[in-house]
């Protein structure tokens, strides 16, 4: 047979998931029409490989099988291949990830895929190993079998993929004919009972078993529900698990920040990729429960986490990284699975006689070096054996600052500052090791959560984030919007800017966009989440289905266009939506976004109820959109510190800050920047009540009287 494709077209990739298969004996493809047409030109099917940087399985698959010169010649004599990042393409993924839980219950990466040449999948699976093993077929083998059946069977293969694509139609693109009502304020109870029902009350968090995953669209469920409606079982079950995490493996207890899932239902060992969606959405959960329940230990997570973001994933010009592998060699150059400083894990796990050596000659308040090496092996449960591979720890917090300082006869103070000191001491000498492979793509989407966390972070812990905060967005602004084109980017890596932005690139950054507004006062944040939201009421609303998708009407149509109604690993982009243009249509009330929020809620308002809390996103909009909306507006040219430090204590779960300039004078400008007529009635003759800084707080469609006093202003919403 001749070879469809000639050669391996990745080294023209800037992708690093891409990169990492340039080398391989596979002639991959990108997703692109050369590829789509040479499997058309050739009629021969497409085995679509789906995965990312830092995905473990990816690498073993690679390892095994597609740096296997057997594997490849069957690959490139019977297929043409296609690899695909799902991080700069989650369009792609979003569809056959789709048809793979349809089939087999279960999906995740790598994702590999048999389709058609026309894209209709007709065998699916993720990881294949070489050979048979544990009940999967080996890849080989597999690979010869489809062969052969593409050859004598075809008739039944694409009988089956027509079915599998109307399943995958009817799952992701398909509206009800006759929408309802959206969802009553009830909703949220129904969705917060349902996480307490699934909650681990022994060990925090959601399941029974492992792995468990962070879930912070449930914390916020729960969250809010305590916050709004002082539900105590909420907060019990909120506090539970945001301690778990922080306690356990899942945060790096040396560095900040979390890795991405726990293999144990204890939270002990992690998978020790570091994600940036996590990275943004698990601090800003921590920032609102620090609000929610006054603890000191959710905002200094917080804070070390924004922390590790600016030290760890931070390009120099301001926007996020993607991810940190959870190995230190990329892919490509590991040739000894079995060197210690390569396994997975090794730069963030200890022995006994690595912290003492770590610590050695330090003399911390007091506390001599051998005494401080003790109290942190003590304190973070490292012993002798270990809780890991090789006998290493994985740090957990295991022993109470008041237990060490009974069991050390030393004060709690003493005790605190000696391991601060043992930690600092950790982190340099962790920085010698091989550090773990960064995947540098900048994505629009995942910056604008992360751009989000930090100006909560801004508004909590300290104003000065919020240079971080805008410094990210006007990187992602710089680079990846298209001003004149009016048209956003996914990524961008070294220079090179690719793919068209979906849904969530839109949502997250706009959200992104308007929290930097609420926190610094800068009108060209507000003008920029206007403009994205007005992109996507032209590229992904669709009136007569009353839905959003998630590609723009003018992108690459797939085999089917997908809507992302479930939040997975980051939020539901159509919840994220749908929240942002209810909160911006009080400030373009002419625009009617409210109304989409409105009938998106009723279109979906069946799933919804029926499974709330696979739909938290939309539940959290069902919820602010039925309580109507909270404005807290701020007259003033500059905020002062006694406002900001209340602003910090008050958890406002739905509501919007709505700062405008002191005089009417200077809010033309702003009304100019916007392309306003007139002045929306968030900001409409609320000016400053004899040159003071004057608060207006409105709820329930009635406000209060205007008030120098910000703690009065509040206290007046507080009542309603």
């Amino acid at each position: 047979m001749t070879t469809p494709t000639r050669r391996n077209r990745l080294d023209e990739e800037a992708s690093p998931y891409l990169e990492q298969h340039a080398d391989n004996p596979v002639n991959w493809q990108p997703w692109d029409e050369a590829a789509l047409g040479a499997a058309r030109e050739h009629d021969v099917p497409i085995f679509l490989s789906v995965g990312y940087a830092a995905c473990h399985w990816c690498h073993v698959m690679e390892s095994e099988s597609f740096q296997d010169e057997a594997v490849a010649e069957v690959l490139n004599e019977e297929f043409v291949p296609i690899k695909v990042d799902r991080e700069e393409r989650p369009d792609v993924d979003s569809v056959y990830q789709t048809i793979c839980q349809l089939v087999s219950g279960g999906g995740g990466w790598p994702l590999s895929v048999f389709l058609t040449p026309e894209g209709e999948p007709f065998y699916v699976g993720t990881y294949f190993p070489r050979e048979p093993q544990r009940g999967r077929p080996g890849f080989l083998q597999l690979l010869q079998d489809i062969s052969r059946s593409w050859e004598t069977d075809r008739e039944e293969i694409e009988n089956r993929a027509d079915q599998w694509t109307a399943a995958i139609t009817d799952e992701l693109e398909s509206t009800p004919d006759d929408p309802g009502r959206p969802p009553e304020p009830a909703v949220l109870g129904s969705a917060t009972a349902a996480a307490i029902r699934s909650a681990d009350r022994e060990h925090g968090g959601f399941g029974s078993g492992g792995p468990k995953f962070p879930q912070p669209r449930r914390l916020d469920l729960l969250l809010r529900a305590a916050t709004l409606d002082d539900d105590e079982a909420c907060r019990e079950v909120a506090t539970e698990a945001l301690d778990a995490m922080a306690t356990g493996g899942l945060y790096d207890h040396v560095g900040g920040g979390f890795h991405r899932y726990a293999t144990d239902r204890e939270w002990t060992v992690p998978h020790f990729e570091k994600m940036l969606y996590d990275n943004a959405e698990l601090p800003r959960v921590y920032l609102e429960a620090a609000q929610a329940t006054g603890a000191d230990r959710y905002a200094r997570i917080a804070q070390e986490t924004i922390a590790f973001l600016e030290r760890e994933l931070q390009h120099p010009d301001g926007g996020f990284y993607s991810t940190l592998d959870a190995q230190s060699r990329p892919p490509a150059s590991r040739t000894d699975e079995e060197d210690p400083e390569d396994a997975e894990g090794a730069f963030y796990v200890w022995t006994p006689e690595e912290i003492h050596e770590a610590v050695a000659g330090a003399d911390i308040d007091g506390v001599d070096a051998g005494t401080a090496a003790d109290l942190f092996c003590d304190r973070y449960g490292v012993e002798s054996g270990g809780n890991f591979e090789r006998g290493t720890t994985v740090l957990t917090v295991a022993t109470s600052y008041a237990d060490l300082a009974d069991a050390y006869d030393l004060d709690e103070g003493t005790v605190e500052r000696a391991l601060m000191g043992a930690r600092s001491r950790a982190f340099e000498a962790r920085a010698e090791r091989p550090r773990p492979t960064r995947d540098e793509k900048v994505l629009a989407g995942w910056n604008g959560l992360a751009i989000s966390a930090v100006a909560t972070g801004a508004r909590v812990l300290d104003p000065a984030l919020a240079a971080t905060a805008t410094d990210a967005l006007g990187f992602v602004r710089d680079h990846l919007w298209d001003a004149d084109e009016r048209r956003l980017s996914r990524r961008y890596k070294g220079g090179d800017v690719a793919v068209d932005g979906y849904l969530d690139d839109y949502a997250f950054l706009a959200q992104g966009a308007f929290d930097c507004y609420q926190v610094t006062g800068e009108v060209d944040h507000l003008a920029f989440a206007l403009d994205l939201a007005r992109v996507i009421r032209g590229e992904f609303w669709d009136a007569e289905a009353g839905t959003l998708y998630y590609t723009p009407r003018s992108g690459e149509g797939l085999v089917t266009r997908p809507q992302e109604l479930n939040d997975q690993s980051t939020p539901s982009s159509l919840g994220a939506a749908a929240a942002l243009f209810d909160r911006l249509d009080l400030f373009v009330p002419d625009e009617d976004f409210a109304s989409i929020t409105e009938r998106l809620l009723a279109t979906h308002a069946d799933r919804i109820r029926g499974s709330p809390l696979e739909h938290a996103s939309l539940v959290l909009a069902a919820d602010a959109h039925a309580r109507g909306p909270v404005e807290l507006t701020l007259a003033a040219d500059g905020m002062p510190a006694a406002w900001r430090e209340t602003l910090a204590e008050t958890p406002l779960p739905t509501g919007v800050i709505a700062p405008r300039p002191a005089d009417d004078d200077a809010l033309d400008d702003w009304l100019a920047t916007l392309g306003l007529d007139e002045a929306p009635p968030i900001w409409a003759n609320r000016d400053a009540e004899d040159g003071e800084p004057t608060a207006y707080a409105c709820r329930d469609f009635t406000c209060s009287p205007p008030q120098t006093d910000l703690d009065a202003a509040l206290s007046w919403l507080s009542g309603r």
